[in-house]
């Protein structure tokens, strides 16, 4: 049996601690030469422990729009609602989204792609939630990973 592959990516930026068993990492990867930045939801657990499938890849356009978005936000949220702050295409019938959601009384800032095409139309499983009040930390990571993904 094979040995479970441990991840390593080029370069790992920083994490934020949902609970003792889920981070969010951020972390820059290279896919056929080319460097792109990653936030992805890890877990560790007693059978698994490495990344989910909840996460999403930032190219440096992607990245140029949304930093600016996130820095402009005000120190506490100032909605009491879902309130969407901008969208970007990210390929043909793909966007990334920004938006500050409301969940479980917790509000956060929520990075996810909408798929629009034939066949459906609505979010995929492809983003992460972000705590409102780790968004400086984010922006922190997120500003760094720009510099990494620009050096192509």
């Amino acid at each position: 049996m094979a040995e479970p592959r441990e991840f390593k990516p080029l370069k790992e930026l920083g994490t934020i601690s949902l609970s003792e068993t889920t981070q969010i990492k951020f972390y820059v990867d290279e896919y056929k030469g080319y460097k792109y930045g990653s936030i992805r939801t890890f877990i560790q657990g007693d059978s698994y422990t490495g990344p989910t499938k909840s996460g999403i890849t930032l190219n440096a356009g992607l990245l140029d729009g949304i930093l600016p978005v996130l820095q402009k936000l005000p120190k506490e949220p100032d909605t009491l609602e879902d309130k969407e702050l901008a969208r970007f295409p990210k390929k043909a019938g793909v966007e990334l989204v920004v938006r500050i959601t409301i969940f479980r009384d917790t509000t956060g800032v929520d990075l996810r792609e909408w798929v629009e095409d034939s066949s459906y139309k609505g979010w995929s499983k492809k983003g992460v939630r972000i705590p409102y009040k780790e968004v400086p930390q984010a922006v922190s990571y997120l500003k760094e990973m720009r510099q990494l993904v620009a050096k192509e």
